[in-house]
């Protein structure tokens, strides 16, 4: 067994691989960069080595930086976690040319699969089923779109690099193809350097299961399925395992299906074989396709863990030490009934947008497992991926492990920035995902509920007044022998301002007049019925949904003229295309500018029909949240 690894990531999987590494008393070496100086996975590792500035290609994507600070400290391996040099077959052969051990598959095997064409081929070679699509050289735009026409729409346009959503597309009719596609070719060249795609059929009714494999170069494994149906910008939100509905013959088909693929490229270490499944009549053995393999460790694999009692990183670390699989198959059983829940800094009303920080307040339940590469004080940085945590539940059977899932996000409590918090509960209770009804677009259905803005009940207000006005805890402090002590409190929720009235009414009580209504409130064990702290300028309420207010400073105001004039960067960012000139005659919702931000690309359009005025940026500016990007003449 290795004495020292170096991690070549950050976040929570650092912070996971640096947990199991210490249970095996193997010393880990932590890379950062500057923004993570001060980063949980740094404090957490037995050393820490600074790779370069914020930017990835500066930093964690520099795998000669990364294989020297492994020279330099005397590790002996390399685990890449997933994301950034997770998947480079280049970076492998640097890290065994450079005489230390990659934690993971051969560049071999991860250039067999790296490419979702040549993955399929391989695969139809291996006798995996794959879905009816169009996986050749041929890039031409008129000629993909014949080819989905042949196909049929609905299509999905799909990067032949990467995952994770990035340059992949939905086209429903032909007259969308062109703009679908010149889209997810831009996206997949930013992404991957790559902007190749293929196209497949759409399934109806999709479902998304993939099987945890894992092999030593000689034999494989599979550790059973996870269902990652729910997403979002075919983006993954809450994962389960085992997959409802799933039988014994469809399992048995899908487990011999993956072991093959595994086997197929000689497959050392963990890797998911990702299929798409017709959940249209059920699940059947005939009625699922090879969509990739991802030849690394999964965000979702705790639930796996979760339902085997495997360590998939012990697990990972021993056969990359050269010791065969620790268990068989027939050594290998599922155990109750597991969910995950991604748990993100991102503004869901406004399109699940990814956004910035401080966590000012932070608690998760102790019941939980808990993943996360954060605490309380860090930032959010624009830099990477804004996840927060991953909530895992375990139980014995899948409403038990559902009904710890609702409770546990219950519980969470974050403030400082925006989060997907109560949307994770919104959907912890659809009726079609507790009933095991799923498929990939659950989400989009109840879209227009669970992305709906919140609303501020009189309750949660005039708590938040009563943390607000920070009346102390000492019951007698504050008080005139005279009056009762009064208070006028302006909030801001969203964009409206709210006038509160507080009156001090008793040792532990007040009065709070909201417009006509009058609430009562006494308070209990320091707080005032509904959990609220505050933080900075603001105050967040923790009730059935978590509410946010700004203190609002009645001498300190700024009045927006701007109107619908103005197109301002929701985010920090990087512009990638300007698409518009000063002087062009734009239509509402045309595209004008590409922003590049947190691995994803956003376009931001024209918000009404209009001249444009002024173009503020160009390709390659960097800029930061709120700033002008540009501008449309002034309606007359």
């Amino acid at each position: 067994m290795f004495t020292k690894i170096l991690i070549a990531n950050r976040g929570e999987i650092a912070c996971r691989v640096i947990q199991t590494a210490r249970s095996m008393g193997v010393r880990t070496v932590a890379v950062y960069s500057d923004a993570d100086a001060q980063a949980l996975h740094v404090a957490q590792a037995d050393e820490a080595v600074r790779l370069g500035p914020a930017p990835v290609a500066d930093s964690y994507l520099r795998g000669d930086l990364i294989i020297q600070a492994a020279w330099d400290t005397g590790a002996e391996a390399i685990h890449p976690g997933y994301g950034f040099l997770s998947e480079n077959p280049n970076f492998v052969d640097a890290v065994t040319t450079a005489g230390l051990t990659f934690i993971g598959p051969s560049a071999d095997a991860i250039r067999a699969m790296g490419l979702k064409d040549a993955a399929k081929a391989l695969m139809v070679k291996a006798g995996v089923p794959v879905v009816p699509g169009y996986h050749g050289e041929n890039q031409d735009p008129d000629f993909l779109s014949q080819q989905a026409e042949q196909i049929g729409y609905p299509v999905l346009i799909k990067a032949v690099a990467g995952g994770g959503g990035k340059g992949m597309r939905l086209v429903e009719a032909a007259s969308d193809f062109l703009e679908n596609l010149a889209s997810a070719q831009a996206e997949a060249q930013t992404a991957f350097g790559n902007p190749a795609v293929l196209i497949e059929k759409y399934i109806t009714a999709p479902r998304h299961i993939e099987v945890q494999v894992f092999g030593d170069g000689t034999d494989a494994v599979h550790l059973f399925e996870r269902d990652c149906s729910l997403q979002r910008r075919h983006q993954k939100v809450i994962e389960e395992a085992p997959a409802p509905g799933m039988t014994d013959d469809v399992r048995r088909a899908m487990g011999d299906a993956a072991v093959k693929a595994a086997k197929a490229i000689g497959y050392a270490g963990a890797g998911t074989i990702e299929f798409i499944v017709d959940g249209s009549d059920g699940l059947r053995a005939d009625g699922f396709w090879f969509m990739e393999m991802n030849t690394r460790l999964q965000v979702e694999h705790p639930v796996t863990e979760a339902i085997t009692g495997v360590d998939l990183v012990e697990w990972q670390l021993r056969v990359a030490a050269g010791q065969p699989l620790p268990l068989s198959q027939d050594a290998l059983s599922i155990r109750g009934h597991a969910f995950e829940a991604r748990l993100y800094a991102e503004d869901v009303p406004a399109g699940f947008l990814p956004a910035t920080g401080t966590i000012d307040h932070l608690i998760f339940p102790a019941e939980a497992r808990i993943d996360s590469g954060v605490t309380m004080g860090d930032a959010i940085s624009p830099w990477y991926d804004p996840m927060i945590a991953k909530i895992t539940v375990h139980a014995p059977h899948r409403a038990r492990a559902l009904q710890s899932l609702s409770a546990a996000l219950d519980a969470t409590q974050v403030a400082g920035t925006v989060t997907n918090l109560d949307f994770l509960r919104g959907l912890s209770r659809v009726s079609a995902f507790v009933a095991g009804d799923v498929d990939t677009d659950l989400i989009g259905r109840h879209s227009d509920t669970l992305t709906a803005q919140p609303v501020a009940d009189v309750d949660a207000i005039a708590v938040a007044a009563a943390t607000a006005a920070g009346l102390p805890d000492d019951p007698l402090s504050g008080f005139t022998l005279w009056q009762p002590l009064k208070r006028q409190i302006i909030l801001r929720f969203a964009s409206d301002e709210i006038a509160v009235s507080l009156v001090v009414t008793g040792p532990a009580s007040c009065q709070v007049k909201v417009g006509d209504a009058q609430v009562d409130l006494h308070r209990k064990a320091g707080g005032w019925g509904m959990h609220a702290v505050r933080h900075g300028r603001c105050v967040t309420v923790f009730g059935a949904q978590n509410l946010t207010f700004d203190i609002v400073d009645p001498l300190d105001r700024v009045t927006d003229a701007t109107g619908g004039n103005t197109v301002l960067a929701p985010m920090p960012g990087l512009v990638r295309d300007v698409a518009v000139t000063v002087g062009q005659q734009v239509a509402s919702g045309d595209r004008l500018v590409v922003l590049e931000a947190m691995k994803m690309e956003h376009v931001l359009r024209a918000p009404r029909d209009g001249v444009i005025a002024e173009v503020t940026v160009q390709s390659g500016d960097q800029v930061t949240a709120g700033a002008l990007m540009a501008r449309l003449e002034d309606e007359t």
